[in-house]
């Protein structure tokens, strides 16, 4: 391949190997020797500073001179420390040695500049010099001491050029010789590296071509064979998903041919609708075509007649209220409020509420409850629900007229229940009774002005909490109930 993936590692291997011998080679060169004579200046001034703080507080005893010479022979630093009179304090030099002849010539001609000045002051001063008998260089150091003793030392440089060519020169010995095994060596790690991927890259076009038997199988638990599991899993995935598509695909096209069934399931609704509007507004306009000719003019029969099509007209009017409240439930144009309240509480007025209708129908009412329990729920839609299931209980209440209701804490769940005495429910009416205008015993239902509503409000209710609801037989009656939250921690939100 013209852009090897090898290729291009080797190659930035050993261009970045020759340029880190080069940056080094450039520094060897150009600042080796600056950095060694700035070394030895520093070196012989903290000779300087421990000799003066020992003169000072006079302590050049046999030790501290020991010390002192022992620094000096550490840094390669020849003195000569004499004092006011001539006298030799501290040497490490001979009488005979140039360093002492020297010491004479710049304590008596101290305007000497035969050197190089590195740096002056008031104290001493260092520059750098050359022997002419040996041909050798040299940082030198003279001045005096805070009590007045003058002083030289003097250190030897090395032939730092020559010892920083032979530096160069083995740097590009070793550059070259490293970049050669050095490029061996990343060639076959590259060769490593990208056997794998090409096997990726022969797995990949397998997938483009929706072939998903091919897998990874060079293994390894480096990045490329977190890779080529990753691959793997992916492969694995993408089969499901298409076959998921597939049978997406095959639902889409069940849902096409069940188009017509909705358009049935939407042309029943309206005839529902119809249906249950026909007879109140037939007995609406018997009764006000009766008022209206006078047929009785009794004030008895005119009331009756009035009261007959209040009562229609009432039914009417909440058929249309709980068909608009459930249809904003189902489209989710009404929005839902959780709130923490009290759920005992709420039954109780509802229970209180109702009260006239429990009369009517001479039924006693159970409440059975701890003194408080509290949930997260929209509080008025929660009223909807238990006045939906306790006003269905009164219609159907029979036998020994009993209604109980009871408000049961389980764990991190509020449990709501309301049973009623009577006849159970068949079991194949059971999963329709959520329907809407879905009717159990239409005649019955009639009576009380039911239009089969109710529970699928109820349905919707619970539904956008998200939480359970349902009804269970028993053989002396029936039991409608729902669960609510409990949690103490649960934040407070609003959803649509």
């Amino acid at each position: 391949m013209k852009y090897s993936l090898r290729r291009q590692m080797t190659a930035v291997f050993i261009g970045l190997l020759v340029f880190i011998l080069g940056a080094v080679f450039i520094v060897n060169s150009g600042f080796l020797q600056q950095y060694y004579v700035s070394h030895k200046a520093q070196d012989l001034v903290e000779t300087y500073q421990v000799i003066d703080r020992a003169l000072q507080n006079e302590s050049l005893t046999t030790q501290s001179v020991q010390e002192i010479a022992y620094q000096a022979e550490k840094t390669n630093i020849d003195m000569t420390v004499i004092d006011d009179e001539g006298h030799t304090v501290l040497a490490t030099v001979t009488d005979g040695n140039p360093l002492f002849q020297q010491m004479f010539r710049y304590v008596f001609n101290k305007n000497d500049n035969s050197g190089s000045i590195l740096k002056r002051n008031s104290d001493y001063v260092i520059c750098k010099t050359t022997d002419p008998e040996n041909d050798t260089d040299y940082l030198e150091m003279w001045g005096s001491f805070t009590d007045g003793y003058f002083f030289t030392m003097r250190s030897p440089l090395a032939s730092i050029r020559e010892s920083a060519a032979l530096a160069n020169q083995f740097l590009i010995y070793l550059g070259v010789t490293g970049a050669v095994l050095g490029g061996i060596l990343v060639w076959f790690f590259a060769r490593r590296i990208t056997r794998p991927i090409m096997e990726l890259a022969k797995l990949s076009e397998s997938m483009a071509d929706l072939n998903f038997d091919e897998k990874y199988t060079s293994g390894g638990s480096n990045e490329i064979g977190i890779l080529g599991e990753n691959f793997n899993k992916m492969s694995r995935q993408l089969e499901m998903t298409i076959s998921e598509l597939k049978r997406a695909n095959n639902q889409l096209q069940q849902d096409i041919e069940q188009k017509e069934k909705m358009e049935d399931m939407r042309n029943e609704f309206l005839g529902n609708v119809s249906h249950e509007l026909k007879t109140p507004l037939a007995l609406i306009q018997g009764y006000a075509e009766g008022l209206k000719e006078g047929v009785n003019d009794d004030p008895e029969s005119r009331e009756f007649y009035c009261d007959v099509i209040m009562d229609e007209a009432g039914k009417m009017n909440r058929m249309v209220k709980n068909l608009l409240t459930l249809n904003q439930l189902e489209f989710g144009a009404d929005e839902v409020e959780f709130t923490r309240f009290d759920i005992v509480s709420l039954v109780k007025g509802v229970i209180a509420s109702c009260d006239i209708l429990i009369q009517q129908a001479g039924a006693e009412v159970d409440f059975i409850a701890d003194e408080t329990a509290y949930v997260w729920a929209d509080e008025f839609k929660t009223e909807q629900v238990v006045r939906n299931y306790l006003t269905n209980a009164i219609h159907h209440v029979e036998n020994e007229k009993r209604i109980e209701v009871r408000v049961i804490k389980t764990g991190d769940k509020v449990r709501v229940t309301v049973f009623n005495s009577g006849k159970p429910i068949p079991e194949e009416d059971v999963p329709k009774l959520w329907d809407k205008f879905y009717k159990v015993d239409k005649a019955h239902t009639r009576e009380y002005g039911g239009n089969g509503i109710g529970l699928s409000i109820v349905k919707a209710i619970m539904d956008s909490f998200h939480q359970k609801y349902g009804v269970n037989n028993f053989d002396n009656g029936v039991e409608f109930w729902f669960e609510l939250d409990a949690k103490d921690n649960m934040e407070v939100e609003t959803t649509a």
